[in-house]
């Protein structure tokens, strides 16, 4: 009995010490590789980043810190730069490494157009969008 009131205590430590993080994860529940663009309001502009590569089967947290906007946007893409995932909001993306201020004239301004999913996370701070393969 003492021994599961000091093992019930060190959990409890354990987890009190480690605050709950709010975040945006994607869980890629397809057999592919997929990469990742992400779109969000960053100080009243839109912003769009990219990549995270996803391998099959795989999560990661795109967004690290509590969410505040009700709407995230994603989009993805196969290895081959197929797009997999998308939407009818249009962002801009580049086809490597980039953070992108500002969704319109992607192409006046030297980006690539295309079209991003809206993820409604309902106002909570943490959500988890599963890509599933069967997504619009």
């Amino acid at each position: 009995m003492k021994l599961a009131v000091i093992l019930g205590t060190a959990l409890l430590a354990i987890l009190s010490s480690n605050p709950a993080r709010a975040e945006f994860t994607v869980c890629n529940q397809t057999l592919d590789v997929v990469n990742l663009a992400v779109g969000q309001k960053v100080d009243n502009a839109d912003q769009t980043d990219g990549w995270w590569t996803i391998g099959a089967n795989q999560c990661v947290n795109v967004i690290r810190e509590e969410l505040t906007n009700r709407y995230v946007y994603i989009y993805a893409t196969d290895v081959f730069g197929h797009a997999i995932l998308n939407g009818s909001t249009e962002m801009c993306i580049e086809r490597r490494r980039f953070s992108i201020r500002g969704i319109d004239e992607c192409w006046q301004r030297g980006h690539i157009a295309a079209g991003f999913l809206e993820v409604d996370t309902l106002e909570q701070a943490r959500w988890t969008f599963f890509l599933t393969g069967r997504n619009p």
